[in-house]
């Protein structure tokens, strides 16, 4: 049976764990978000009939497709994220869970210790 320390390190280490992978969603999401914004921002560009885009639109149209794909790639990693973020927390709540039930055990332990101890004094006394 692991120690109440033992556990309460592994129950810290889930919860960075679990940090880590919310940070990544999070910057997954931002990435996703700055790719349709600039995909947006060439779709307007590619409205403008006096610019390069006249000229260019394929080269428009390539940097608009690319753009969105890179959202829906990012958009699929942070969804990996999630993912992630949902069974770090369970490992989180069952490292929890465990820590609880040790430093239970522990508190009866030395309980019962403390009794046998008063037991054998007052039984040493008579």
């Amino acid at each position: 049976m692991a120690t109440p320390q033992k556990l309460a390190r592994l129950l810290l280490l889930q919860q960075r764990l679990k940090k880590l992978h919310e940070a990544k969603q999070a910057a997954f999401l931002r990435e996703a978000s700055a790719a349709e914004r600039e995909a947006a921002e060439i779709a307007e560009q590619l409205q403008n009939p006096a610019g390069l885009s006249a000229l260019f639109p394929d080269l428009y149209h390539n940097r608009i497709g690319r753009a969105l794909a890179r959202c829906d790639s990012n958009r699929e990693k942070a969804a990996q994220e999630s993912t992630k973020i949902l069974e770090a927390d369970a490992r989180a709540k069952m490292v929890e869970n465990a820590h609880r039930e040790a430093l239970r055990k522990s508190e009866r332990a030395d309980e019962e210790k403390a009794i046998l101890e008063l037991l054998q004094a007052v039984k040493a006394g008579n």
